[in-house]
């Protein structure tokens, strides 16, 4: 078969392929274009990619040692799914959190609760408790699955918020209800009936935003699935693109590797969600090292690599010392923040069979968005790529919301049937997002003739450390809570290796010092770590200010790296 351009390959799939067959769908008054004929919703996802895991035969999750095949996989949620609604009563209109490391076990109990209708809370691990308590109050959830780290962090708060924690693996021994006789003890391993509709509310995943605390972004199933099945077709797409050779052997069979914390949404869905239609293997890291991660690589023949950039240059680094090519990898990603433009280029020489890609996608489009992989993205490494077809919609607009002309500063803005519903129990910051299904996403950016879209600034003060969203208000509100602070500043600091770390300067009270080190004693407990600045300055004086009395973030960070490139010299 001879190769097709982009645009023809979207377009033969779409005239001949049924399953991504595309219509209108009105989805809360708004009329988006949408997959016609995809599963409705999450739960359906597992029963939808039974016969591409050879009738659930086939090898699925590998952790540490410990194999599930696709069938133990779903047998082991249909009995969780049941053991929820019998012992707890959980069905729809509630939520059930998730607050745990990267175990097999958060994979089951996202598609269990999603079963009974519930909503999934994803509560990020690295949280302090205080950090914990927010999003649980905010989400209402009562039932809580934990690993031992995190049930220790909840003890605390179980008696005010009525919790009930079921410990997983080493949070077993300190709960009164356990995960393993949970799911031991259900009536049935058939699949649960539950009438859920498409535009019910499948998960609520807390991201880092321009307020102190983080929002709930709430996904529908519909949301979620069109992400996953837009992903699905790319590879569809991909296939006509680059055709295999004549006589070439048959493709290794797709396998991820599971780098990045399943809280977020570059995780679970273009990894997990798509893994169960895409007929792929997965594989958990407990812990990320990047020597690790090749032998991984290498012994389980993985092909999909996707975590934040700074995994990427570590796994480059560690596979040059190792001596390792990785041939089985077809795809390297970047996600959660910009990879260095200059690193595109040494990551396809060192993994020559790997098409080296990126991609821009937030919480609230469901981790869709924008990307580019292979010799689009060596020709323009400091580009975001193109909008994912076909059923994405995207503008660039000013601050008065009219479209900007090519190649000049405008927001990104996107309608697809993949974004959130809404910000949980924000209406205000909701209404300022989504308007007539719009999403305004805070990103500036310009765009040129052929579809390339260049991301150059963030109209949001967040911090992007490593792939976290990390939210300036947030950084300076632990640190006004600090006795000796009048007031605080936090900003970026550029990372070699992590893109961004936290920088702070405070004014202090007359007579008062603190050291950096002090200073992360004092937040210890009240931050979570990643946050706590690791540039840290002290006046006395009052913060600059700019013309309309807010305080000058700019200046304050320029002395900041002033004050590093003279410490480098």
């Amino acid at each position: 078969m001879a190769a097709m351009t982009p645009e023809e390959a979207v377009a033969h799939v779409l005239s001949t392929n049924p399953t991504f067959a595309v219509g209108p769908a009105e989805i809360r008054g708004v009329t988006f274009k949408a997959f016609k004929n995809i599963p409705p919703t999450v739960p359906a996802l597992l029963a939808a990619g039974m016969a591409r895991h050879d009738d659930g035969a086939a090898n699925y999750l590998l952790y540490e040692g410990e194999r599930w095949t696709y069938g133990a996989f779903a047998e082991e949620v249909h009995r969780l799914s049941h053991a929820l609604k019998e012992t707890f009563g959980i069905g729809k209109q509630d939520r059930v959190a998730i607050a745990m490391r990267n175990y097999p076990e958060l994979l089951t109990c996202v598609l269990a609760i999603a079963a009974t209708g519930a909503t999934v809370v994803f509560l990020n691990a690295w949280w302090t408790a205080e950090e914990l308590e927010y999003a649980l109050r905010d989400s209402d959830a009562k039932l809580v699955f934990a690993d031992g780290p995190r049930a220790e962090r909840l003890e605390s708060l179980k008696s005010e918020l009525g919790l009930t924690v079921i410990g997983v693996r080493d949070g077993e021994e300190m709960s009164e209800h356990r995960y393993g006789a949970l799911r031991d003890g259900a009536s049935s391993a058939a699949p649960l009936d539950t009438a859920i509709d498409t535009d019910d509310d499948f998960s609520v995943i807390y991201s880092s935003g321009t307020t102190g605390h983080p929002k709930g972004v709430v996904q529908t199933h519909r949301s979620s699935v069109n992400a996953v099945f837009t992903w699905l077709m790319q590879s569809v797409v991909g296939q006509l693109v680059t055709p295999p050779e004549e006589g070439a052997p048959e493709p290794v069979r797709p396998s991820a590797l599971v780098v990045t914390p399943l809280f977020h949404v570059t995780a679970t869905h273009p990894l997990f969600l798509l893994s169960l239609v895409a007929g792929s293997h997965v594989t958990l890291m407990r812990k990320w090292d990047a020597e690790e991660a090749v032998r991984l690589i290498r012994t389980e023949k993985i092909t999909r690599f996707l975590g934040v950039p700074t995994q990427s240059a570590d796994l480059m680094l560690a596979a040059r010392k190792m001596g390792e090519k990785l041939e089985t990898m077809d795809y390297v990603g970047a996600g959660g923040a910009k990879r260095p433009g200059a690193q595109v280029a040494q990551l396809a020489e060192t993994f020559p069979n790997a098409g080296i890609a990126t991609g821009w996608g937030m919480t609230e489009t469901n981790a869709l968005g924008i990307g580019m992989i292979g010799d689009d993205y060596l020709a323009r490494p400091e580009s975001a790529g193109k909008l994912h077809p076909p059923v994405q919609e995207l503008k660039l607009l000013d601050d008065a919301g009219n479209e900007v002309a090519l190649g000049e500063l405008g927001e990104i803005t996107v309608k697809s049937p993949a974004n959130m519903r809404c910000y949980l129990n924000q209406p205000e910051a909701t209404a300022e997002t989504l308007q007539d299904g719009w999403l305004k996403t805070g990103d500036l950016a310009v765009i040129d003739a052929d579809g390339y879209v260049t991301i150059l600034d963030r109209k949001k003060n967040i911090i992007i450390r490593g792939g976290e969203n990390i939210a300036c208000l947030d950084v300076e509100g632990a640190l006004h809570r600090l006795p000796e602070v009048i007031e605080a500043c936090a900003f970026s600091v550029p990372d070699e290796r992590l893109g961004e770390t936290v920088g702070a300067t405070v004014q202090l009270v007359e007579g008062a010092t603190m050291t950096q080190a002090e200073m992360a004693a004092a937040l210890d407990g009240h931050l979570a770590k990643y946050k706590i600045p690791q540039h840290f300055m002290t006046q006395h004086d009052p913060l600059p200010r700019g013309t309309t009395d807010k305080i000058d973030r700019r200046s304050l960070r320029a002395v900041c790296l002033d004050n590093l490139d003279k410490e480098e010299a």
